[in-house]
């Protein structure tokens, strides 16, 4: 029989969700029993060749390339998963929700304390750069999302046993000590 496939993105975030999922520790080896792990940078494979089982997401969107890839996932994915703050909420990229993008390009590009080598104020523009979106959205807005895993990031009892759920068609009862992240 052959096993369900999982695939893993990060958006825009900081790749800690990727590292509470390999915090499963040497539960990994019995995950790789259950699964095919495909698209994902942990196995670096970059693109969808077949439809796959569980998609988990992390980060939101806060450029083009961000929602392209968040669509592909939700094209290709039969249980789409936000996985912590940043795909659920924004986390912290969204802060930059309240500041008027042309202020952050400048302070990214012209007037930052850290800007030295751009004196002439060049702000980035090429066709293969993505566009950056008026503000950072959570995945739910973007795309259907089946499942939310919250934590900055989600505990990796929390990953573990909400897979072990969807794996075997359980219901995902997850107790609060799995869920509460203060």
């Amino acid at each position: 029989m052959k096993k369900p496939i999982i695939a893993t993105a990060s958006l825009a975030g900081c790749f800690g969700c990727h590292m509470s999922f390999l915090d499963i520790d040497e539960r990994i080896l019995k995950l790789v029993e259950l699964v095919d792990i495909g698209k994902s940078p942990l196995t670096d494979i970059k693109a969808f060749t077949q439809r796959y089982n569980i998609g988990l997401i992390e980060g939101g969107c806060c450029n083009s390339e961000n929602v392209r890839v968040l669509q592909d996932f939700r094209e290709n994915c039969d249980v789409l998963i936000s996985l912590g703050e940043c795909a659920i909420m924004g986390g912290l990229p969204a802060l930059r929700n309240g500041i008027p993008i042309e202020d952050c390009l400048n302070e990214a590009y012209r007037d930052g304390p850290t800007v030295q080598l751009n004196k002439e104020a060049i702000m980035p523009n090429d066709d293969e750069l993505p566009m950056i979106l008026d503000r950072v959205y959570p995945a739910h807005e973007v795309v259907k999302i089946d499942y939310f895993l919250p934590g900055c990031a989600p505990r990796a009892d929390l990953i573990w046993e909400a897979l072990l759920a969807l794996l075997s068609g359980d219901k995902m009862d997850l107790p609060y000590e799995l869920i509460k992240y203060d």
